[in-house]
């Protein structure tokens, strides 16, 4: 079925379709939600602004995962001499003790998502970004390989090389992912 990115039904149908994957893609791109579910909408308006057709709705989500992907990256891009001192800043906020609440596994759990977080941002892009798609957009690699432009082989490879990074870089914690 031929998808129109004009046509309202269309539109609609890849929306419906795209959207929780797209945000889930972004947000560990950039680890904001409300960024994340803003850079989907810019990816939703350029989609629609660039009147294009797309032989299924499959090429159509390809297409706006690579968008998504791209506007997140030059979001990180930009800001991130910016954020990094902010992050710092919320980090040292969101791990002091609170009064009286006997947050133990709390403070372990937030620590565990901010190394977790650290050992992804630090992988090089080409592995993060397949991880993400991999782990955290719950891809297939054929699917991975249309989005990236890459052969299914390339992507198999480096899934394998960025789990071994992060099992590297968090093999000294006690670290779990979610």
């Amino acid at each position: 079925m031929e998808i129109k990115s004009t046509d309202p039904a269309s539109f609609r149908l890849v929306y419906d379709s795209c959207y929780s994957v797209l945000v889930k893609i972004c947000y560990h791109v950039v680890y904001n939600m409300d960024i994340a579910e803003d850079l989907v909408q810019e990816a939703f308006e350029r989609f629609y602004l660039k009147n294009i057709s797309f032989p299924s709705a499959d090429e159509a989500k390809y297409w706006l995962i690579r968008v998504a992907k791209n506007l997140a990256l030059n979001h990180i891009r930009r800001s991130k001499r910016e954020s990094n001192m902010v992050d710092k800043v919320k980090i040292g906020v969101s791990l002091s003790p609170s009064a009286g609440n006997g947050g133990e596994k709390e403070v372990f759990d937030s620590e565990t998502i901010r190394e977790v977080r650290s050992a992804v941002a630090a992988l090089p892009e080409n592995l993060r970004m397949v991880i993400i798609l991999k782990e955290y957009g719950n891809m297939d690699y054929k699917a991975i390989s249309k989005v990236l432009g890459i052969s299914e082989g390339n992507v198999k490879i480096r899934v394998h090389r960025a789990r071994k990074k992060l099992e590297e870089s968090l093999a000294g914690d006690e670290a779990y992912v979610y």
